[in-house]
């Protein structure tokens, strides 16, 4: 199955969500990201049905290896984008937004070349 956007962000919800707490749930989702809970439950069914989470019979949401990789991917590049877009003068709040819309659609190569830019140049220098 292949993620769209959606499903990306749920992804990475899920994971930024985990290192702030012991346990995930729905109700933690849909609040994070000001989603209903209809919404976020049908999510967590085609999320799951697709491999990517485990939820188990307290309802608390574990991201699978294939739901990990996609999620520690997107925020990757969530992370380095907004740092880039800083770095570039852009406010932290904008940079933010404007990365969270980016990070899906931005091409592996483009990317790469982002990071090893970074990698080469040390903050403070473009």
């Amino acid at each position: 199955m292949s993620l769209l956007e959606s499903g990306e962000m749920y992804l990475e919800t899920i994971l930024v969500l985990s290192q702030k707490k012991n346990h995930v749930r729905s109700i933690d989702v849909a609040e994070e990201m000001s989603f209903s809970k209809p919404s976020v439950s049908r999510a967590m069914g085609i999320l799951k049905k697709g491999g990517y989470i485990e939820i188990d019979s307290l309802g608390h949401i574990t991201l699978t290896d294939s739901g990990r990789k996609a999620a520690e991917r997107i925020y990757e590049r969530h992370r380095i984008l907004s740092e880039i877009l800083i770095r570039l003068g852009v406010d932290e709040k904008t940079a933010t937004e404007d990365a969270c819309k980016m990070e899906h659609y931005i091409s592996d190569m483009s990317f790469a070349a982002i990071k090893e830019h970074l990698r080469t140049h040390p903050k403070g220098t473009m």
